[in-house]
């Protein structure tokens, strides 16, 4: 068997399959990989693309779509290889961006899930928004990266060039042991898209195992493909499910402080939307306040037991503080 399965999540993206599968093809050795196609019920000819212009790649359709979760889910349970990493359809893959996760899997045993530096496809000089080179985040759930905080992404400069112990690795390239994947259940398929992966890693975390971030390995990620950064349907997504994870992953007592914090800082979070124009921005973070309110029920809060070591990769202060107050703008200014 082969030691790992590249799976490529489509839902009507022939354009970005034939933009960036070929990196993928060029780049990934058989001998190590396969490169499998999972679709989410596309509507467009992806699949005919597929079979016309590469035949052996293998294909696994799904009748609808199932979302970034759901997705990878499905076609992750018809996976028998010890490493699956989730790749998106808009990444551009480098030589070699195989090899040294493959051998930290080898070698470290405790390592559950390996993420590469991620780099924007569109500006090669700096990182992208979604992972960079690995992610945290703050007491109050404000996820951030090294080598982006907020909106303010940095020029990678080699500076973040080590390999470190990281909260979370992005969806947009993770790499993860394929039993551990399933032992806790895959991606929790309530968030359908958005901050999921975080929630995986932050659970794989809890659970004693270990991830990386792996700078040797390079991708290139387009970002903003199936939503733009200021659509209100993801400004939803991101509220709601980062509200969710906190209520799944702290003991109830620290979740009752963080919530009586993030009760006036998603108010102000609205207001500022609103008085900018961005009503339906707005109005999506008050929508997802009232939706997790619902998603709660299906989880039992007593399952995060205050026994449980804190994670290290969680920054004990806020965030906004040291960047809006303290004017750190860059991840070196963290101090954990």
């Amino acid at each position: 068997m082969k030691k790992a399965a590249v799976i490529i999540l489509n839902w009507n993206g022939k354009e970005l399959l034939n933009e960036f599968l070929p990196s993928v093809i060029t780049h990934t050795p058989a001998e190590w990989a396969d490169i499998i196609v999972a679709d989410n019920g596309s509507t467009d000819d992806s699949l005919a693309f597929l079979q016309q212009h590469y035949p052996t790649i293998q294909i696994i359709p799904f009748e609808k779509n199932y979302g970034f979760a759901g997705g990878y889910n499905k076609a992750i349970q018809q996976i028998e290889h010890p490493v699956c990493v989730l790749l998106n359809s808009d990444v551009e893959v480098t030589e070699g961006w195989l090899t040294e996760p493959l051998r930290v899997f080898e070698k470290e045993p405790t390592v559950a899930a390996i993420q590469p530096k991620i780099k924007a496809y569109r500006n090669k000089a700096f990182f992208e928004y979604a992972g960079a080179c690995g992610g945290f985040l703050d007491r109050y759930g404000y996820p951030f990266c090294r080598g982006r905080l907020f909106n303010t992404i940095e020029k990678d400069q080699g500076q973040y060039d080590s390999s470190t112990d990281i909260l979370w690795a992005s969806g947009a390239a993770l790499f993860i042991r394929t039993n551990i994947y399933k032992a806790m259940g895959g991606l929790d398929e309530n968030f359908f898209a958005h901050q999921e992966e975080i929630d995986l890693c932050w659970r794989i975390r809890r659970m004693g195992c270990r991830i990386l971030c792996t700078p040797r390995s390079v991708v290139y990620h387009l970002g903003g493909a199936t939503l733009e950064m200021e659509h209100p349907h993801k400004t939803f997504l991101n509220f709601r499910n980062n509200l969710l994870m906190l209520y799944k992953n702290l003991p109830a007592t620290e979740y009752k402080k963080v919530m009586r914090c993030r009760f006036w800082l998603d108010y102000v979070a609205a207001f500022r939307l609103l008085v900018t124009g961005r009503i339906k921005n707005a109005r999506a973070i008050l929508k997802a306040r009232k939706e997790v309110e619902e998603l709660k029920k299906r989880y039992r809060k007593d399952a995060v037991s205050l026994s449980e070591p804190p994670v290290p990769e969680i920054y004990p202060h806020s965030l906004l503080t040291a960047y809006y107050v303290k004017g750190i703008k860059k991840f070196s200014g963290i101090t954990f």
